[in-house]
């Protein structure tokens, strides 16, 4: 009996082992947004990156999906049906403080870093145009106009930005609804006059729609009063020149604006596996540069910039180990 019950005993315990191996081991996910834009594939690139440097030592793996944007992964990430998302700066900010169109605060987000820059790429049929500038937008009548994919982050955002503009699209479009690729492809086809797409350049959507119908298309552009008008609630949004030949048929450079990225994640991941993700990401910026051009500008100078939610403990961890101040607005309380 004696010889059973510690074989039983030890049954159990492998079992338990296995269990919690088990749960230390499953991926975690991290919620991007349409593939036709720069989240997706850098998302990729960081889920690849983390799993190949700490699946086999830390057992700790990332998954990226797609997802219609920023407003999408809010949503994942409070049913924990993902752990990590890419957010704009702007909707970690609302979702924080309970603004905008997320109409309660969201206590459980916690933030890892500021990335790249979310550019805002505005682009109208050239026919349609009078300065170049976003107030092209204020003369248009009645025509077909993609802010975004419904509820999406590119919708929200542009949304706020012509607002701020005090320019009433609502009243001067006819607003049709799509993602990314649809978008390009209806630009293509002539269906739609205009489109926003914000994400970090080259983006794959406005490559493909510049490449076709590029010297028909023109990137509108935003003046030193646009950017005041935009940063009246959240500061966030800064000058970003587009270089010419960004894109195709894009000769000249364009005065554009955008705010920054951040990886975003739930309070209740335990400090160690963030910290070794955040030690990770820094560690490896080299070969997430190489997967994608609009990472160039990632740098941990440019870290907690534009983070409007507080950092996650393992990331404070990381950055104290490099020596890295933390202002005392992102010391979760």
């Amino acid at each position: 009996m004696k010889q059973f019950l510690a074989t039983g005993i030890a049954v159990l315990l492998l079992c338990s082992a296995c269990t919690e191996n088990l749960s230390t081991n499953r991926p975690y996910i991290l919620t991007t947004a349409t593939t036709g834009g720069t989240y997706y594939p850098v998302g990729v690139a960081l889920a690849t990156i983390t799993k190949a440097q700490l699946y086999e030592t830390e057992g700790i793996s990332l998954s990226a999906i797609s997802s219609a944007g920023s407003a999408e992964n809010i949503k994942l990430m409070r049913d924990n049906q993902a752990q990590f998302a890419l957010l704009q700066g702007i909707f970690a900010a609302w979702a924080w403080n309970g603004d905008g169109p997320i109409s309660q605060p969201q206590p459980w987000l916690r933030s890892i870093a500021a990335l790249w820059q979310n550019v805002d790429h505005f682009v109208l049929l050239t026919e349609l145009t009078t300065d170049g500038t976003i107030w092209d937008i204020d003369k248009l009548d009645g025509v077909r106009f993609v802010l975004g994919a419904r509820n999406s982050g590119a919708e929200k955002s542009g949304d706020h930005i012509l607002k701020s503009l005090g320019i009433d699209y609502e009243e001067k479009l006819n607003l049709a609804y799509m993602g990314y690729g649809a978008t390009a492809n209806a630009i293509q086809d002539g269906t739609i006059v205009g489109m926003n797409i914000p994400a970090g350049p080259p983006v794959t959507g406005v490559t493909r729609a510049f490449a076709m119908v590029g010297e028909k298309l023109s990137l509108l552009s935003f003046t030193d009063a646009d950017i005041v008008a935009i940063n009246k609630t959240y500061p966030l949004w800064s000058r970003f020149v587009i270089p010419a030949d960004t894109y195709p048929n894009q000769p000249d450079a364009i005065q554009g604006v955008a705010h920054p990225n951040l990886l975003v994640v739930r309070d209740d991941i335990p400090e160690d596996e963030v910290y070794q993700i955040t030690k990770t990401l820094w560690e490896n910026l080299a070969a997430l540069r190489e997967i994608h051009k609009a990472t160039s500008g990632v740098s941990l100078e440019t870290a907690l910039t534009g983070v409007g939610a507080p950092l996650h403990p393992g990331a404070i961890r990381y950055y104290r180990e490099i020596g890295i101040e933390i202002p005392e607005a992102l010391i979760p309380r």
